[in-house]
C-alpha cells in the first residue's frame, strides 16, 4: 500500500479514536448531569449529601477527562502527514526492523502498526533519528529501516 494512503489511514483511525472517547466521556458526563437532578429530587439528609458529593467528583473526574482529550484531539489536528522527512518527526510513519510505528496520539494498533504520541516513551526515542539509527527500548535495539 502506499505510504500516502496508509498514513491517512491511521490519522483517519487516531481521529476515530480520539473522538469515539470524547464521545463516551460527554456521554458519561450527561448521565453524571441527570444523576445529579435526580439526586437533587431525593429525600434531604446525611445519605443524600454524601451522594450527591460523590456524583460532584464523578462529574469533576470526567470533565478533566475531556479536557485532556480535547487537548489531544488538538494536538492530532496539528499532525502533518504530508511531508516526509529525513528524520522522525510528529506525523512520520517509522519502519523499524521489529515494529512500525506512527508518530500521532496514543490510539493503539492499526494493520499491525503501532499509533503512538511523541510524548510516550518509544516516541521520545524515535523523534530526531535517521534512517539506520538505532534505539534501544526495553532490552530490544530497534534499527529505522525507512521513515514516511
Amino acid at each position: 500500500m502506499e505510504n500516502k494512503k496508509l498514513k491517512e489511514e491511521l490519522y483517519e483511525h487516531c481521529n476515530g479514536f480520539i473522538n469515539s472517547r470524547v464521545s463516551r466521556i460527554k456521554t458519561n458526563i450527561d448521565a453524571t448531569q441527570e444523576a445529579l437532578t435526580s439526586e437533587t429530587k431525593s429525600s434531604a439528609g446525611d445519605k443524600h449529601e454524601t451522594g450527591r458529593a460523590m456524583i460532584q467528583l464523578e462529574r469533576e473526574k470526567l470533565g478533566n477527562q475531556l479536557a485532556e482529550a480535547e487537548k489531544v484531539k488538538h494536538a492530532l489536528s496539528k499532525v502533518q502527514i504530508d511531508n516526509s522527512t529525513e528524520h522522525v518527526g510528529v506525523g512520520s510513519l517509522v519502519y523499524t526492523n521489529k515494529a512500525t510505528y506512527f508518530l500521532g496520539i496514543s490510539a493503539g494498533e492499526y494493520k499491525n502498526i503501532f499509533c503512538v504520541s511523541a510524548m510516550t516513551p518509544i516516541g521520545k526515542l524515535l523523534l530526531g533519528k535517521s534512517i539506520g539509527d538505532t534505539i534501544g527500548f526495553n532490552d530490544i535495539v530497534f534499527v529505522i529501516k525507512q521513515i514516511h
